[in-house]
C-alpha cells in the first residue's frame, strides 16, 4: 500500500535544510498540507517556494523558539491558512556544545530551550485541534547519540534524551484520543551538522578529516552515511494510516 497523508495538515520544524527539509518535502509530495518553519523570514520564504513545487497548499513560517507565545501564534497562523494541524514533526535543533569543563551555562540553556522546551510548547499548542479531531501524529526527531553518547555533545544528548522520555509519556497520555507519539533516532546522516561533528572529532583526537570519517564509519554496519530522504520515509510511515497502531516507539 502506498504511503499517503492526503489532506492532513502538518507542521515540520527546522524545515530549511537537511532532515527537516526532506521530511517536509516527503509529506507534501504524499498529499499533506505542510507548514515548514525557519528562524528567519528569508528562510520561511525559501521553504514556501520549495514546497510550492510539490503542493499548492503549503507555507513557510517563522518560529522563534525563545518566544513563549511563538508556538501558539504559529498554530493559529497555520490553522487560518491550512487548517488545524493533525501532524507535528519536532525536528528543529541546535548544538552549542563543548566538553564539560568548557561548557558555558548560557549555551547549555540555549540547547535545552531550542531542542526540548520548544517541543513541549509546540506539542501542547497543537493538541487542542488534534484532540477535537480525535486523531493526530506527533513525531520527535531524537538522535542515536542518546544511546551511544557523543564526546562534547552533553547538552545535545540531554535534550534528545528528554525527547525520548516525553515520547513514552505522551504516547500513554494521548492514546485515548487516537493521537500517536513516536521518536526517530537518526544515525549518521549526511547533513551540515554531521560535517561539523566530523570536524570536531578530527580536532578532538588530533587526526585529519578522512581519518575521522573512517573512525565514524567503522561503527556503522552499512559503512556509509544515511541520506536525509531515508529518514523522511520513516517519518512518512509514522504519519500515515498504516502506523495507527504504533505509539511510544523508537525507530
Amino acid at each position: 500500500m502506498e504511503l499517503n497523508v492526503q489532506g492532513q495538515v502538518a507542521i515540520v520544524t527546522g524545515a530549511s535544510r537537511g532532515i527537516g527539509a526532506s521530511i517536509a518535502d516527503a509529506l507534501a509530495a504524499a498529499g499533506a498540507k505542510v507548514a515548514g518553519t525557519a528562524t528567519t523570514g528569508q528562510g520561511a520564504e525559501a521553504i514556501a517556494q520549495r514546497l510550492a513545487s510539490l503542493s499548492d497548499v503549503c507555507m513557510g513560517a517563522v518560529l522563534d523558539v525563545n518566544d513563549p507565545e511563538g508556538a501558539g501564534a504559529l498554530v493559529e497562523a497555520v490553522g487560518a491558512k491550512l487548517g488545524a494541524p493533525t501532524i507535528l514533526v519536532n525536528n528543529a535543533g541546535i548544538t552549542r556544545d563543548q566538553i564539560l569543563m568548557r561548557m558555558k551555562e548560557d549555551d547549555w540553556d540555549a540547547v535545552i530551550e531550542t531542542n526540548l522546551r520548544s517541543v513541549f510548547r509546540l506539542s501542547k499548542a497543537c493538541l487542542r485541534g488534534m484532540m477535537k479531531a480525535r486523531t493526530g501524529r506527533i513525531v520527535n526527531i531524537a538522535s542515536f547519540f542518546v544511546r551511544v553518547g557523543a564526546e562534547t555533545y552533553g547538552a545535545y544528548c540531554a535534550s534528545k534524551g528528554g525527547l525520548h522520555a516525553l515520547t513514552k509519556v505522551w504516547a500513554a497520555e494521548l492514546t485515548p484520543f487516537n493521537i500517536t507519539v513516536n521518536s526517530i533516532f537518526p544515525g549518521w546522516v549526511h547533513t551540515q551538522n554531521a560535517e561539523k561533528f566530523i570536524d570536531r572529532i578530527a580536532d578532538l583526537h588530533g587526526i585529519d578529516k578522512d581519518d575521522a570519517i573512517r573512525k565514524i564509519l567503522s561503527l556503522v554496519p552499512q559503512r556509509r552515511l544515511m541520506e536525509p530522504a531515508e529518514i523522511a520515509q520513516a517519518v512518512l510511515y509514522l504519519c500515515s494510516e498504516l502506523a495507527g497502531g504504533m505509539s511510544g516507539t523508537d525507530m
